[in-house]
């Protein structure tokens, strides 16, 4: 268990906050390109507990400012964007990229009175169909080019939920294996016999016999042995990755995915989705097929969780622990050594920090940064293509074209409007 205070060191994410410190030196998707691929687009957002709207200004380029206007506190995100940057909607004052008050219409024009108005802004950068922000010390590092966001010959989809909870408990999820056989097994099971679907449908109920957790370069590889598996299988000679500090990669050799767990405020994470779905041998995805972007739902029309999909057993997990887990009062077992193995290294590259060092995964090499590759075993759990058989069973049922990416996948045609 931890102190009140260890774990508010390690959940809280305000900019004077230890790991709020910690989280501005890394790159954080904040929307998908397509909702504000329009010029003069706005879109409000929060991030690590800044509120922000994002813009696409008259030159096709992007800014992040803070959200309201320093003359009378009206929200910019009903400002429009000019040439250059976003003019407040009340009385037209302009901001730049910085958020850099640069005109006053009703003042006087030898006033300086504008040099002395900023509201803040903040470098983004778009990658692989997502929109990316930067809220740390200059200079910037690189964006990140995960193999995902610049693979070619994939079908992508990108899922997307508010989660009312805080990121720490969501990344744990990953560092949990054993949660496998029991909230995607034996509960996935009682939940098709309360529906009255057969429980063979989706059954990973094999019993863990060994875990395993490595660091390496970019986080931390987790492995596993199921009954009736070696350690010569996939699953453990390979593993999957966390990418630190808050990237899970999961998936098998039909569909690889992301989950981004983006800290929104101490209670609440916009959690990502982003999947590739791989054509088959031979088969070529259509060039500039369009990215879908769906929301996936935490509860159904009566308030209750929807569990009848891996994702949302998931997010059940993670809500119902609290808004903020309650670490004072856990008992962690043995199992439990990758979250504690995780809590060690978010300490440690807190240290970095303070040490004047930069943190775990930050790189500043952009010939290291060129389609950096991540391990990912492709024959998951041994079963052969797992999201290609089961991809209703995951978040990605609710891609409104899913039927479609699997056809192409195989080898068929579009036949949608694109």
């Amino acid at each position: 268990m931890l102190s009140k205070e260890q774990n508010e060191t390690l959940t809280q994410v305000g900019p004077n906050k230890p790991m709020g410190k910690l989280l501005r030196r890394y790159w954080h998707p904040i929307a998908a390109s397509s909702e504000v691929e329009k010029i003069g687009t706005t879109k409000r957002v929060k991030l690590l507990g800044e509120n922000l709207v994002l813009y696409r200004d008259k030159s096709n380029n992007l800014g992040l400012v803070g959200d309201r206007c320093a003359h009378r506190g009206v929200s910019l995100e009903y400002g429009f964007p000019t040439e250059c940057g976003i003019r407040c909607q009340y009385h037209g004052w302009l901001y730049d990229q910085t958020g850099q008050c640069v005109e006053q219409p009703n003042e006087p024009e030898n006033s300086t009175f504008k040099n002395k108005i900023n509201i803040g802004g903040y470098p983004v950068k778009e990658l692989g169909g997502l929109v990316f922000a930067y809220l740390g010390p200059a200079p910037a590092p690189e964006l990140p080019k995960w193999d995902l966001f610049v693979r070619d010959n994939v079908v992508r989809t990108i899922g997307y939920a508010v989660i009312p909870c805080n990121w720490v408990q969501i990344m744990e999820n990953s560092l949990d294996p054993t949660h496998l056989e029991w909230l995607h097994g034996h509960y996935f099971e009682h939940v098709f016999e309360q529906q009255g679907r057969p429980q063979d449908e989706w059954k990973i109920t094999k019993h863990h016999l060994k875990i395993g957790f490595d660091e390496f370069e970019w986080g931390i590889i987790k492995r596993r042995v199921l009954e009736g598996q070696t350690e010569e299988n996939e699953d453990w000679a390979v593993g999957h990755p966390i990418v630190f500090p808050s990237m899970l990669r999961v998936g098998d050799s039909g569909a690889h995915s992301f989950q981004i767990r983006v800290p929104i405020d101490d209670e609440n994470t916009l959690h990502f989705w982003y999947t590739c779905f791989v054509p088959k041998e031979g088969v070529q995805a259509p060039e500039k097929y369009p990215i879908s972007v769906y929301e996936c739902p935490i509860k159904d029309e009566n308030g209750k969780f929807v569990v009848d999909y891996i994702d949302g057993q998931d997010m059940m997990a993670w809500i119902t622990q609290g808004s903020v887990a309650d670490r004072t009062t856990e008992r962690l077992g043995t199992s439990d050594r990758g979250i504690i193995m995780y809590r060690q290294m978010l300490q440690r590259e807190l240290k970095k920090i303070e040490n004047g060092e930069d943190p775990k995964c930050v790189i500043r090499d952009p010939e290291v940064n060129n389609n950096i590759q991540l391990p990912q075993e492709e024959d998951k759990f041994s079963e052969g293509g797992l999201l290609s058989g089961v991809a209703k069973d995951w978040n990605t049922r609710y891609a409104p074209n899913l039927d479609e990416i699997i056809e192409i996948c195989k080898g068929g045609k579009v036949t949608s409007n694109l």
